[in-house]
């Protein structure tokens, strides 16, 4: 399902992680199978700085509450 807070993630993480690497293609595939725990997890190796990873966190927040149960 895409919503725009997965919108607004993936274009936020495209910006944050230029580079097509391993990593950013399984982030980008968690989020088009609709996985946030798998993106939390692929994130946490992510070298944010504290606002950044404040953003990155509110955005998966949102995702996880808009995921029907």
């Amino acid at each position: 399902m895409t919503t725009s807070t997965t919108v607004s993630l993936l274009r936020w993480l495209r910006r944050q992680l230029r580079e097509p690497t391993p990593n950013r293609e399984r982030l980008e595939a968690a989020i088009a199978n609709d996985d946030p725990g798998e993106a939390r997890r692929l994130l946490r190796i992510v070298d944010f700085n504290d606002a950044q990873r404040r953003h990155v966190e509110s955005l998966l927040d949102e995702w996880e509450r808009e995921i029907p149960n």
